[in-house]
């Protein structure tokens, strides 16, 4: 349901990658702009335009006038005064249908670069949630420092998701400066300097023996192991951190036969962005005994009901579900089914809501030298059981229950804690925090 660049594809498209040197491979500016980048830019808008009119659920796109809107983002692209400004243009044609799944993935960058902190939206406000060791913002910033505005623009839970695509996907810069205020109430501004790791502006993959080859290797495997499944058992309770749908259903099997021998399941989809339907689907199987409807896909074609089937191993014990503003998608599926089957509790705060059913496009431009890019674009809506879609309102918890700044600033899990107190299990916010450590991804 998201896209994910894998290293296969990158082999299927071709031995050559030309990348592209952006903001994040400069010190201070950004990559001037040149005729064969505009070239590029003015391909990939067209053939973003294309897919999205032969492959977009609704072919009406909301009443909105695609073609007259390809024209009118084409033409900007030859104002442009950088590469990353081009990127933009081709988002903001992509984002003018305001769908969660539609998105532009640009070109793979030269250079790699991270700002060392993330951010989160809880409750209404947003919060620093993490901070790199070694970098220059864990010189200058604090869990739980409230953010008030980045670069200048103010952050609400309404914009937070497209912020959060401009500064880690779409456009990333050298710096950022955020206006904060701490947990005792003080205001201040910092300005956060990227960490880079410098790489090649051509990849040549035709040799598996290449570096390039490896280094994408290596990444692949890295971003596998940071989606993997974490537990805990504790007493008659087992406590499952599941961060991803984007994995195999076989990696979930083995773990729903563990959580059989206890009469409690805590899963945690906190973080959870999403992933496959499939694998969503054979998860909610282990928890029904019969066939249910999940929901109604709708289609360009047609409306299907999905249904979902049992499967083995059935787990009869009591379910609890932990959701956060950045539950979304297949992660979302899953709390609302809990919940209109009456399955198990939903605890945290609303959801994402951006549950829309979406194919990935790996997109190619060039001949000898390629530019990859990818797309996502949605397929189907979804509409509940209820006969209503959770995009742009997510899922409601049965029990509202977010951290505050001072629990984030002592690495305490109050929502965990409270989910465990329930099953019986005594935890305090502190001992839940150091359950499942954030792991950053390596540069």
């Amino acid at each position: 349901m998201l896209f994910r660049r894998t290293v296969w594809s990158l082999l299927l498209c071709g031995l050559v990658i030309w990348t592209f040197e952006v903001a994040s491979a400069q010190p201070a500016t950004d990559h001037p702009v040149n005729k064969l980048d505009l070239e590029k830019a003015h391909l990939m808008l067209r053939q973003t335009y294309e897919e999205i009119r032969k492959n977009y659920y609704d072919p009406q796109y909301h009443g909105l006038d695609l073609g007259k809107d390809f024209e009118q983002f084409n033409t900007r692209i030859d104002s442009a005064r950088s590469a990353n400004e081009t990127f933009r243009i081709i988002a903001a044609f992509t984002l003018s249908l305001h769908d969660s799944h539609v998105f532009f993935q640009p070109p793979v960058r030269s250079n790699r670069s991270t700002l060392g902190f993330g951010m989160e939206i809880i409750g209404d406000k947003c919060y620093i949630t993490r901070v790199r060791p070694g970098t220059d913002a864990a010189q200058k910033l604090h869990v739980g420092d409230q953010v008030m505005a980045l670069h200048g623009f103010k952050i609400t839970p309404a914009d937070f998701q497209n912020v959060e695509y401009f500064v880690q996907t779409l456009s990333p810069a050298p710096e950022e400066t955020l206006d904060l205020i701490d947990v005792t109430g003080n205001p201040r501004q910092e300005t956060i300097r990227a960490t880079l790791r410098k790489g090649k502006r051509i990849l040549d993959l035709s040799s598996s023996d290449g570096a390039e080859f490896w280094q994408l290797v290596r990444d692949e495997e890295e971003d596998d192991h940071l989606s993997r499944s974490r537990y805990v058992e504790s007493g008659d309770t087992f406590i499952w951190k599941f961060p991803s749908f984007e994995v195999p259903t076989i990696d979930v099997d083995p773990v729903v036969g563990k959580a059989m021998k206890k009469k409690n399941l805590i899963i945690d989809l906190r973080g959870n962005s999403g992933g496959s339907i499939e694998t969503l689907k054979n998860m909610l199987g282990h928890f029904f005994d019969h066939e249910i409807k999940m929901d109604d896909r709708v289609s360009r074609k047609e409306t299907k009901a999905e249904m979902i089937k049992p499967r083995q191993p059935y787990y009869q014990g009591n379910v609890t579900v932990l959701v956060d503003r950045h539950s979304a998608s297949a992660a979302e599926l899953f709390a609302r089914v809990i919940q209109l089957e009456h399955r198990g509790q939903v605890v945290g705060d609303r959801t994402a809501g951006a549950v829309m059913e979406a194919r990935d496009f790996t997109e190619t431009i060039g001949t000898d030298y390629l530019t990859e890019y990818g797309l996502s674009i949605t397929s189907a809506n979804i509409l509940m059981k209820d006969g209503k879609s959770l995009e742009n309102s997510g899922v409601t918890p049965d029990q509202m229950l977010i951290p505050r700044a001072s629990d984030l600033a002592e690495s305490s899990d109050p929502v965990l804690a409270n989910a465990a107190e329930h099953t019986g299990v005594k935890m305090t916010p502190a001992e839940a925090g150091k359950l499942f450590p954030y792991e950053w991804p390596s540069l």
